[in-house]
């Protein structure tokens, strides 16, 4: 398989405060990695790095073996969430016509294959029906799925998103994990996320990083280690094989 990301000794720091340090990461074209790690650990960083809006201070960061700058037509991006004002004046279609703003320029409007490829995402997440709806009658969980089809509209190759289940209840957040593990069959995926046990259930991998990064398939980790993450009771998660920090795949 080829790689869809590659990182390899990854640093970067904001002024004097280093927030990824020697950072290796491979994801397999085809993979749903979970992202995990405390606050301010670097996963927003990280993700800044795979899309091209920053520049590592050493080491090098390839999608699909092209510089992250030159490959952002091959991902899609779902950003953390906060709601919309309750009068924002736009439509479910309208909002996910926005993701085809990379693929076309719609100064004379819309084409029929940007309208084509939008209804198309809305079918994926299963809003099809809601496509003329106004975005301020959605529910919380509804508008997570209008941002992952804005993302599928630019027709990705690796969706990266950031947190999409932090301001849900559970019941949705299963929902959504469904409908990612589904997307997986045709797309890459790397997903933030703060819940560990929840996550573990879905991913093939899970990448904890707290500056540094360590790698884990799905399986047991002891307390011990998501200690060291973490700190003190946090929940136990399941991984497989462990490896080890300091080890890159790239030596």
């Amino acid at each position: 398989m080829s790689l869809a990301i590659a990182m390899s000794r990854v640093d970067y720091a904001y002024g004097a405060a280093k927030v990824l340090d020697g950072v290796c990461l491979d994801v397999a074209e085809g993979e749903f990695v979970g992202l995990v790690g405390p606050n301010g650990g670097g996963k927003s960083t990280l993700i800044k790095l795979v899309l091209g809006l920053l520049e590592p201070r050493s080491g090098g960061v390839s999608v699909f073996g092209r510089r992250p700058r030159d490959a952002r037509g091959m991902l899609g991006y779902v950003p953390q969430f906060r709601g919309f004002e309750s009068d924002y004046p736009i439509s479910v279609l309208k909002a996910v016509l926005h993701g085809r703003l990379g693929q076309t320029r719609p100064v004379l409007g819309w084409r029929r294959r940007d309208r084509e490829v939008a209804r198309e995402a809305l079918e994926a997440v299963g809003l099809a029906e809601f496509a003329d709806r106004r975005l301020n009658t959605l529910s919380g969980g509804q508008l997570q799925r209008v941002l992952i089809a804005r993302a599928l509209a630019c027709e990705p190759r690796i969706l990266l998103l950031d947190e999409p289940t932090a301001n849900v209840d559970p019941h949705v957040e299963q929902s959504l994990f469904e409908l990612l593990r589904k997307l997986n069959e045709q797309l890459t995926i790397v997903v933030v996320s703060h819940d560990v046990g929840f996550i573990s259930g879905y991913v093939s991998k899970v990448a904890c990083l707290n500056r540094s990064l360590v790698c884990h398939e799905t399986g047991a980790v002891d307390a011990e280690a998501i200690a060291a993450m973490y700190g003190e009771g946090t929940r136990m998660i399941h991984h497989h094989s462990h490896v080890d920090p300091h080890e890159c795949p790239h030596d």
